[in-house]
């Protein structure tokens, strides 16, 4: 079941709610910059995200491709969200740092099923050999 949720940077500057049915898959993966910054996502479409507060406080970082418009906050350096364009996604989408939800209790957390992927190595439908670091 989707249900409004509400997720913030850490100095909260930045606020975002979205639509989100946490009883789905979630995904880690092990490229660069995901497993630097430990992202832990789950993927809306543009439709079911809304920023709340902080388009002035939001940087935006690309990296190989340039697909993913990776976003953090310029204050306290928490990415809350990313925004892409992926046609087999649906069109443009929001991948939401499920890390930075405010309103979701911990057991709840605990049982978000994971599915890992090897975007290290662009192979993002099979999971990478280690994934207990990711």
């Amino acid at each position: 079941m989707e249900k409004t949720r509400h997720g913030s940077c850490h100095c909260g500057a930045v606020r975002f709610a979205a639509e989100l049915d946490l009883r789905e898959e979630t995904s880690r993966c092990n490229c660069s910059v995901c497993t630097k910054g430990r992202f832990w996502k789950s993927v809306v479409p543009e439709s079911d995200f809304r920023l709340l507060a902080g388009a002035d406080a939001l940087t935006e970082y690309r990296f190989g491709s340039g697909t993913i418009v990776h976003l953090f906050c310029r204050n306290c350096g928490i990415k809350p969200f990313g925004r892409g364009h992926l046609e087999e996604l649906g069109g443009t989408f929001y991948a939401i740092n499920v890390a930075c939800l405010d309103d979701v209790p911990g057991e709840e957390l605990a049982a978000i099923p994971v599915k890992f992927e090897d975007g290290r190595h662009d192979a993002w439908e099979r999971p990478p050999r280690h994934t207990a670091h990711l």
